[in-house]
């Protein structure tokens, strides 16, 4: 049975405060969507896992790429928990500024020794695009 967009919300809504309200982690969750069915879920688990990326979106992604066995998530849609009181806006900010002009410091090093990295790449013929 098909759901429609407000149910895969309401799920991912649940889903963040189920985790709050079990001790899990923070508040958010996420589905993702193939098919018109739930293909793979998750929730935040960065306190909980001390990994700075373990992202409901993120976790729900791993999940779907494990079952489908596959990186690539074509055909799925996912919709995660809108957050209250987290927003990325400084970081997004951050990056926008000069390097000499953020408020965290931030460093370029090697930056012509680390692109060796991007041309071995892109003359590596047994690449996998992505």
């Amino acid at each position: 049975m098909d759901q429609t967009g407000a149910e895969f919300m309401r799920m991912a809504i649940d889903l963040a405060v189920t985790n709050v309200t079990s001790g899990a982690g923070g508040p958010f969750g996420a589905v993702i969507v193939k098919d018109g069915a739930v293909l793979a879920t998750g929730v935040n688990r960065v306190t909980a896992g001390s990994d700075p990326t373990a992202h409901a979106e993120v976790m729900a992604i791993r999940a779907a790429a494990q079952l489908l066995g596959h990186f690539e998530l074509t055909g799925c849609t996912a919709k995660d928990a809108a957050a209250t009181g987290f927003d990325d806006a400084f970081i997004y900010e951050e990056i926008d500024r000069p390097f000499g002009e953020r408020r965290v410091k931030t460093e370029c090093v090697m930056r012509d020794e680390a692109a060796a990295s991007f041309k071995a790449w892109s003359e590596f013929t047994g690449r996998i695009e992505y």
